[in-house]
């Protein structure tokens, strides 16, 4: 997008927030760089410059615009529908590999040399994964100068910083002011409760909230997920600690609401939360695509914007998945319950219902088969699974190989199409995920005429993709099912 001069001036005269996070427009004059949405009057073409990253920009010598704050637009859609070596890349340094395992750690996650992944970083970014994570780095860091009373050494070392003077250097350097200014211009009333970060996290419009939230409060696990004064909380698991977090939707952002027991792991909660909530879609894309099936078009007219909710936890889904297999929304969550019970590190929730993470794999591989109310072919199916998943010979995260993982996943016992599709979609994040077999979806085929067998209806979808899995919520919504719709 960004090599194309023309569109991209004509999006920034426009101030098309849909390409904010697409691509940044530098402007060689004053030596700042925007969103394609700032509220400013648009420069001159000729002293316009395009980048595909806030890290390029950065390393161009450009610093942030103080007005549009570019450093906070939602992250490209990119990275969401593809599953090549530079999303992968993008997806892992937003988890915060690099800052905790280093280039070397990338590379070893994603199975390439570090000269591979350098070179095809910059040659799609501007910049390699060190500037990356430099640029995420920076934005933290402003997150926590803005929305919490830290000391400033403590927010260098929350953010990621090796050194103090780094951070300065760098904060200056981004956003032409001192941590110090950045904490004197911030709006007031920093929340009071320990460790409680409150921010918002934005998305491209529109944004349909019911299916989103609705499926998250229905299909929620007690005592690891709850929807309490109209936002939707649950527990983190994450790499220094754990955390709570509140997600309430508004018309314009998501409000966020973080209290981590380790402050390092902001970066890795926001980057979490942003997936589960698929913030980083594009659904003009998605809608336009859909919009021309005859039969899907009214759906989509009715209720624009439908995203797919995914997960926090790759591996958590995995077992939930099987859990689910052949029963209930509810018995499925009765099934997880009792797993977190039983193996569940216990959390404090001063502001809520909130009492356990749910179980790692370590800690399900050792249990008792029997003691699972399970048929004893979902046993072996769960067993299979979570010491696959605890020994490391299965990997399921953002590193995840979309097509390897399929393979990977017909592999084990009790694993179907609609196992291993359901976790394609919500775990994994690929939007062309299908489930042509499943009981909702052909239901509502049927009821709007479509094929609703598994073969003609896989045949159909062929005109929907890549966006099968956003076809699917739409197809969802049509019956009356309690995940299409916000607990009240």
């Amino acid at each position: 997008m960004h090599t194309d001069t023309e569109r991209c001036v004509r999006a920034v005269q426009a101030k098309d927030t849909r390409f904010d996070g697409v691509f940044f427009t530098a402007v060689l004059t004053t030596r700042i760089y925007c969103r394609p949405g700032c509220p400013v009057v648009p420069p001159k073409p000729r002293n316009m410059v395009f980048h595909p990253s806030a890290a390029a920009c950065q390393q161009a010598g450009f610093r942030a615009c103080k007005r549009c704050r570019p450093d906070t637009s939602p992250g490209s859609p990119e990275w969401n529908r593809r599953a090549d070596l530079t999303a992968r890349a993008m997806r892992l340094i937003g988890d915060g590999t690099v800052d905790r395992e280093g280039v070397p750690g990338l590379a070893r996650r994603l199975g390439y040399s570090e000269r591979q992944i350098e070179r095809q970083l910059f040659a799609e970014l501007g910049a390699g994964p060190l500037a990356l994570a430099r640029a995420q780095r920076a934005q933290t860091a402003r997150l926590l100068i803005e929305t919490t009373g830290l000391p400033m050494a403590d927010v260098a070392f929350a953010a990621g910083f090796a050194s103090i003077r780094t951070f300065n250097d760098t904060v200056r350097e981004v956003f032409a002011l001192s941590p110090s200014e950045l904490r004197t211009r911030a709006p007031k009333g920093l929340p009071s409760a320990p460790g409680a970060i409150a921010l918002r996290l934005p998305f491209r419009a529109p944004l349909n909230p019911d299916n989103l939230f609705g499926h998250l409060a229905a299909t929620a696990v007690p005592g690891v997920e709850e929807w309490r004064d109209g936002a939707y909380r649950r527990t983190l698991r994450l790499p220094y600690g754990h955390g709570i977090v509140a997600l309430t939707p508004g018309a314009e952002y998501i409000a966020c609401r973080l209290i981590l027991t380790d402050q390092r792991d902001l970066t890795v909660a926001i980057s979490r939360c942003r997936r589960m909530l698929d913030l980083d879609a594009d659904p003009v894309a998605v809608d336009g695509r859909l919009r021309t099936d005859p039969l899907l078009a009214p759906l989509v007219d009715k209720a624009p914007g439908r995203r797919v909710p995914r997960t926090v936890d790759e591996a958590e889904f995995a077992v939930r998945a099987v859990l689910g297999q052949q029963v209930s929304t509810a018995a499925a969550r009765t099934h997880a319950a009792r797993l977190v019970l039983a193996h569940g590190e216990p959390v404090d929730d001063p502001e809520g219902g909130l009492t356990h993470l749910f179980p790692s794999p370590a800690a399900l591989a050792s249990l008792d088969p029997e003691s699972l109310a399970l048929p004893r072919s979902r046993r072996t199916t769960l067993i299979t699974l979570v010491r696959q998943l605890a020994d490391g010979d299965l990997t399921l995260g953002p590193e995840s190989d979309w097509d390897e993982a399929r393979v990977r996943l017909a592999e084990l016992p009790g694993f179907g199409p609609w196992t291993i599709e359901a976790i394609m979609m919500r775990a994994l994040g690929d939007p062309d995920a299908f489930l042509p077999t499943d009981l909702g979806m052909r239901r509502a085929a049927q009821e709007l005429g479509l094929p609703h067998t598994p073969a003609a209806l896989t045949a159909r979808a062929a005109a929907w993709r890549p966006w099968r899995a956003y076809a699917t919520q739409y197809l969802w919504a049509t019956g009356s099912h309690p995940i299409n719709f916000l607990p009240a």
